[in-house]
């Protein structure tokens, strides 16, 4: 009698597990999304290319070290756990439009980041190292593609030295 009552509430909880699976499989492609839309209403193709290229080269990443490593997933399922290219892919378009546009966007796209990542985690098919690789993986693709909020502004940081002291200049259009 406790097997059946148990069993409902299994079912529920996989049945749970593979909604949240099929949730990051749509979640994860957002952030990239609204990178484009926002490159298509500001006119900015040069940010659209860097976004394409930060994407592109986190998947590669991904790509190359699951195909390597080759660490099981949590499931079972197969090889390929290492790292998540879905943590990747999304915050590879969180953090592009953050340094593109600013904490405006990069706030709701890093909550949607975050959502993939606990997802993956939940439908156990990575395991936090997974997702950690693939955070750090995203990030660093768009860090290495797409021009920071400083070049957008002409920031401008120098040091200055006299022969009695010295100072940090900043300089900023606005």
């Amino acid at each position: 009698m406790l097997f059946v009552a148990l069993s409902p509430v299994q079912t529920v909880s996989a049945q749970s597990r593979n909604d949240v699976k099929k949730t990051t499989d749509i979640v994860m492609l957002l952030p990239g999304a609204i990178g484009v839309t926002a490159a298509i209403v500001e006119k900015d193709s040069k940010g659209l290319l860097q976004l394409v290229e930060s994407e592109a080269a986190s998947v590669a990443v991904a790509y190359l070290l699951k195909y390597t490593v080759e660490k099981e997933r949590p499931d079972g399922s197969d090889m390929h756990s290492f790292p998540s290219n879905h943590v990747g892919i999304a915050v590879s378009g969180a953090t592009f439009l953050q340094r593109r546009y600013g904490w405006k966007l990069g706030v709701p796209a890093y909550a949607l980041s975050t959502y993939v990542a606990w997802g993956r985690v939940y439908a156990k098919r990575h395991d936090v190292w997974d997702v950690l690789a693939g955070t750090a993986i995203g990030i660093g693709s768009a860090l290495v593609f797409t021009r920071p909020f400083a070049e957008k502004k002409n920031i401008v940081v120098a040091p200055m030295a006299w022969p009695d002291g010295g100072a940090i200049m900043f300089t900023m259009n606005l």
